[in-house]
């Protein structure tokens, strides 16, 4: 490749992200805005695809370009890389455009050998300095580049350490670390198979390589599919010349926000440790102090560092990400970049960023994502119920991201991740958690870890995906050969159910009950501004009047869709739906009708009730009666073993329940069907059963006019599910159209109605211009219409290949998760054009799982639906993405005049 591959800090900019990543193009622009910044130059995110392109070759030519890099480096400090007098050791670090941060692999102190060890125990004038940096250097290294666990040089310390009789790495003296390295050497020896790499040279090509590796490992890849990032941008590599942080008790490394990440206050938060390199504070090997400390040590470095900090945000207009290290007294900057935060820290820091000057209205909104308000949504320990049962903790650590958690507890991230594929509540307990715990994290409730503080691990990675954790807790010790913990003189084994507090950073040793978020403040300012910004309704997904009062809450604007069949499950109401359908004559049949009438209606009240004016579609019976009874294999158990018992003892009891569930069994039989996802059920119940959909239609209407005439406005949408011809609703349609009118004739008032339908069949996309000769409105079923679409069962195949359909990139997504746009969105475009032209202004909308998926939402914008519908949690999320469709397409059409 011809283009340029290797920039140096001063060559680069904060607008180079794409070709530098986020950590090479910030480092290029701290350099170029004048602050203390060690020299250093980036190899190009473009190398790395080169790499992979050549099958993981080394590229051409690239080691002569790091040559001449490394000599303007050597050139700016006066120091040779690999010279035995003033030798330049360097970190070598990844950087990606999206900041994935512990994902991918970081070396320091690279150069070290015996001819540069001397050098450096010259120029510091600390052998023991020299030998620390050596015995880090030969650990990272050889667990990034050579694959050699770190676990067991961490048991080669610790040894060295008990029979010094020590807890302290600080109190090992000069010649314990040269027996350390000494020791690691011999390791990697009998490890590997060969002698440790002491060319400078080979051991940065090595590095390097490592690093480009690191994109592919399974915790970057996990981490890039949860946040969707692209797996073909790649990663650079950063150069940088080292500063210590390790060389005394003048000296010191931190990582500091601009603003408490998991609040949002408005104050710099951070830790920092004095006499340690980077790695001691982020990896939890020793427990940092606050950032406010370091004004009591030294306050000159201090002042200095708040005003970069100050600095840096008002450069960025964003919250910032900041390391640093303190050499010999002297404050160098080792990265910047935007800060990960909590959704109520981000919610908080976008709206008073606003109130601050630092940015407008319309940049506040594009900040937060789905995940952020997810997270504000987050349950908490009820407090009342702990107070009144004088339930106390049995230890407290750091409180390191937000949120409560219930759960098992599991001591390693595989099981974690195995018991919460499988629906398990589970919490990860660990010492400490590193990146590879990260796909156990991600599938665990909630985190508790011994040691670490909140720039940990544990607290960043939990902190960017809303897992609640409890860091630093060093009042329990877990001990991984018996799979337990213990605290306060209890132990807890595998399996046991604890609850953790991650706003308190409380442990207690029971299962306590969580309640929902009262969100509030700086939530209802943002939420505010997206309703200024977008064009879509917003409704709720709701079957009783507790899930619509919610949803009214969190801003919906209607009822998206109401499933009567979810009234007929709950304990009162199953026997009378049995009722219904064993019915043996018409006259008992109508007898369980009235019945279950009457208990529909009083739902419907209630939820007109509650909407107060507001639309509500009301979706007619959906799924085949079968489901209203009991398995069929199950039944079939069940009446054999009453057989077997009837024939052995011959009690008329027993004769009895048998003859009843023979009746039962029957029923299930001749009711049975080999895909009733596609059998009866929908209109074509409603045509063969037709007065179920005639019961219901009653209750809608009784249910309106009574209220109407307490002067309550109602707006019913009745919807026809599962039309896939224009018959079909014709038929069914004009019968319940007579039925309505009939409910207001009886009543003596008028309600304004409509008649609408689901487009949920492909078919019924592709003739919406002939059923919108009847349908009133249209709401997408996006469920089954991905199902029809692709011909997917969804209970088969998100257990069975989904998750490896999206893995090896057949698919992009989980279809059922996001609409997808090629397919079933192009039916969804058509749907709309055609039903509109043949009835202008026809209301559509979606009610899907799909309408609370932000990039879904953005779709269905641009398509020009008049509303989304989605579950009541996810209403504020609709809201979000609804606006930023509506500024995202304000911005396109700016562009486009230009």
């Amino acid at each position: 490749m011809s283009e340029k591959r290797v920039y140096l800090f001063a060559e680069g900019d904060a607008s180079m992200r794409d070709l530098l990543g986020g950590k090479g193009a910030n480092l290029a622009e701290m350099s170029n805005i004048g602050l203390p910044v060690p020299p250093g130059f980036t190899i190009t995110t473009a190398v790395c695809n080169e790499y992979y392109k050549n099958g993981r070759q080394f590229p051409s030519g690239l080691l002569d370009e790091m040559r001449a890099a490394v000599q303007s480096l050597e050139k700016d400090l006066g120091k040779t890389f690999g010279g035995s007098d003033n030798p330049l050791l360097v970190s070598v670090r990844s950087g990606a455009k999206f900041s994935m941060p512990g994902m991918m692999d970081t070396i320091l102190n690279l150069g070290l050998n015996e001819a540069t060890l001397a050098g450096i125990i010259k120029q510091s004038g600390s052998e023991r300095f020299a030998y620390d940096a050596y015995r880090r250097f030969i650990m990272m290294f050889s667990g990034v580049v050579l694959d050699v666990d770190k676990h067991h040089f961490e048991h080669l310390f610790d040894k060295k350490k008990k029979s010094k009789g020590i807890k302290l790495d600080t109190d090992l003296s000069a010649a314990d670390l040269k027996e350390v390295a000494d020791e690691f050497l011999s390791l990697v020896q009998k490890v590997t198979g060969k002698p440790f790499p002491t060319d400078p040279w080979e051991q940065l090509q090595l590095a390097v390589e490592a690093v480009f590796r690191s994109w592919n490992n399974d915790r970057a890849i996990i981490y890039r599919r949860t946040e969707r990032i692209p797996d073909e941008i790649g990663t650079a590599v950063n150069i940088q010349a080292m500063v210590f942080g390790n060389l005394g008790d003048d000296c010191g490394t931190g990582v500091a926000f601009t603003r408490d990440p998991s609040t949002g206050e408005h104050y710099l938060y951070g830790e920092y440790l004095m006499n340690a390199q980077g790695e001691d504070v982020v990896a939890g090997v020793r427990t940092p102090v606050p950032i406010s400390e370091l004004e009591k040590q030294n306050k000159a470095v201090y002042d200095e560092f708040v005003a970069i900090c100050a600095r840096l945000e008002g450069h960025y207009k964003e919250m910032q990400d900041l390391e640093f290290t303190i050499e010999r007294g002297r404050l160098f900057m080792l990265q910047c970049r935007t800060g990960k935060r909590t959704g109520p820290a981000a919610v908080r820091i976008a709206v008073e960023m606003v109130e601050e000057g630092l940015v407008d209205k319309e940049t506040a909104v594009q900040r937060i994502t789905a995940s952020h308000l997810d997270q504000l949504l987050h349950p908490r320990i009820d407090d009342v119920y702990v107070s009144d049962r004088e339930i106390k903790a049995v230890a407290t650590g750091l409180a390191a991201s937000p949120g409560a958690a219930v759960g098992k507890v599991v001591f390693d991230a595989d099981t974690a991740e195995r018991l919460g594929n499988v629906g398990e509540k589970v919490l990860l307990v660990r010492d400490e958690t590193n990146p590879d715990d990260v796909h156990g994290m991600l599938a665990a409730q909630g985190i508790l870890t011994a040691r670490g503080g909140k720039t940990s691990h544990a607290a960043v990675v939990a902190r960017g995906f809303g897992i609640p954790c409890v860091a630093g807790c060093e009042a329990i010790e877990v001990d991984m050969g018996t799979r337990s913990f213990s605290v306060g003189g209890q132990t807890v084994n595998e399996g046991d159910i604890i609850s953790v507090d991650g706003s308190t950073g409380q442990v207690f040793l029971t299962e306590l009950p969580l309640i929902a978020p009262d969100v509030s403040g700086h939530f209802g300012t943002l939420m505010t501004w997206c309703d200024d910004y977008r064009r879509m309704k917003i409704r709720t997904n709701a079957d009783n009047p507790r899930d619509a009062r919610q949803a009214l809450e969190f801003g919906a604007e209607g009822i998206g869709l109401c499933r009567t069949e979810h009234m007929f499950f709950e304990a009162d109401r199953l026997p009378i739906v049995r009722d219904m359908i064993l019915a043996k004559t018409d006259a008992q049949r109508e007898a369980a009708l009235q019945k279950l009438q009457a208990v529909q209606q009083s739902d419907f009240e209630g939820i007109f009730e509650a909407m107060d004016g507001l639309p509500v579609t009301i979706r007619l019976i959906d799924p085949p009666l079968h489901e209203f009874l009991p398995n069929l294999v199950d039944l079939s158990t069940e009446v054999t073993e009453l057989r077997l018992a009837a024939n052995m003892t011959g009690g008329e009891a027993i004769k009895g329940l048998l003859e009843e569930k023979e009746v039962m069994l029957r029923a299930v039989e001749n009711m049975h069907e080999s895909n009733p996802m596609m059998g009866l059920r929908g209109v074509r119940l409603s045509i063969i059963f037709p007065g179920i959909v005639s019961m219901q239609t009653r209750a809608i209407m009784g249910a309106a006019c009574k209220l109407a005439k307490r002067g309550i406005k109602v707006l019913p949408e009745i919807m026809i599910p599962l039309v896939g011809h224009v018959n079909e609703l014709r038929v069914v349609q004009t019968q319940l159209e007579s039925v309505a009118k009939h409910v207001q004739e009886e009543a003596g008032v008028e309600v304004a109605y409509m008649f609408g339908t689901m487009i949920e069949i492909p078919r019924a996309a592709l003739v919406a211009d002939q059923i919108a000769e009847y349908a009133e409105f249209f709401s997408f079923g996006t469920n089954d219409l991905t199902q029809m679409t692709f011909g997917y069962s969804r209970d088969d195949a998100e257990p069975k290949f989904l998750q490896t359909y999206v893995e090896k990139k057949i698919l992009p997504y989980n279809v059922f998760e996001t609409i997808d746009q090629d397919g079933v969105g192009q039916l969804m475009r058509i749907g709309v054009e055609r039903g509109r032209e043949q009835r202008p202004g026809l209301k559509c909308g979606i009610c899907g799982e799909h309408g609370g998926d932000p990039e879904s939402v953005i779709f269905c914008h641009q398509l020009g639906l008049d509303y989304v519908s989605c579950s009541p949690f996810r209403v504020p999320i609709a809201r979000l993405a609804a606006a930023q469709a509506s500024l995202r397409e304000r911005t396109t059409a700016v562009v486009l005049d230009k």
